[in-house]
């Protein structure tokens, strides 16, 4: 992939401040992309832009909390008035969910789950839509997981919430290729990231690694990878679908 096949191109990415939100700012940046960065944690994020900054890259952070619809919208103008359209929305921003059996899970857990990982999405691209349509286009990323693909023992909330993912992106992917808005999302197996290490002892860690056929979890650069190619300009016919970054569990 070309280094600076991002350029001039204006990026909104959530979930900025930590795991594969990091890697991919660092990359698009890297590669010339306008950041409007954005999470909830605002003391990380603002490091985080300092460091892009200090490295060439024109990058503006915005604290927001993606469970907020009006937080969701002021993002995407945020990114107009600051670069003057938006390009690229990534849609990173999510929770993990303590592993229990669905009899277990309470209504609390389900809420909790919805308002960040489906709910976030929906208000995200509800609103990058709407810019998009004003433009030639745009693409837009979800990151779903491969919970959203298949079951996940254990993870009934979580699961519901990122399927919700997957149909919230095949719809809008749908409604508006004619408009020359492509919309996708991955769907990563397990990856070390501290959503996944935090509080997660070592033997799970080392069950879920030998669930995959190659018996590991998957790198963050990797996944980040597959994001890049995602949303890379050049994939301009990709759009619809939920791809698995698993080792091949969905195999």
């Amino acid at each position: 992939m070309p280094s600076d096949n991002f350029r001039d191109r204006t990026v909104l990415l959530t979930g900025a401040a930590g795991g594969f939100g990091t890697l991919l700012a660092g990359h698009l940046a890297d590669a010339g992309a306008r950041l409007l960065l954005s999470d909830l944690a605002p003391q990380p994020l603002e490091a985080l832009a300092q460091d892009l900054r200090q490295r060439g890259a024109q990058v503006v952070a915005v604290p927001a909390d993606v469970c907020s619809e009006q937080s969701m919208a002021e993002l995407v103008s945020a990114a107009v008035e600051a670069f003057g359209a938006l390009d690229i929305a990534v849609n990173n921003a999510g929770m993990s969910a303590p592993m229990k059996p669905f009899i277990e899970t309470t209504e609390a857990d389900l809420d909790r789950n919805y308002a960040v990982n489906a709910k976030g999405v929906f208000f995200g691209m509800k609103y990058q839509i709407r810019q998009m349509l004003t433009q030639e286009g745009g693409t837009i990323l979800n990151v779903a997981s491969k919970a959203g693909i298949g079951g996940a023992p254990n993870l009934a909330a979580y699961c519901a919430a990122k399927h919700a993912v997957v149909g919230l992106t095949r719809t809008a992917a749908l409604e508006y290729a004619r408009h020359n808005i492509r919309v996708n999302a991955i769907c990563p197996y397990f990856s070390p990231t501290p959503l996944l290490t935090t509080g997660t002892d070592e033997a799970l860690l080392a069950q879920l690694a030998k669930r995959s056929p190659m018996k590991r979890l998957g790198e963050p650069e990797e996944m980040v990878q597959a994001m890049l190619m995602l949303i890379a300009p050049e994939n301009s016919y990709l759009t619809g679908q939920a791809i698995a970054v698993d080792g091949g569990a969905s195999a």
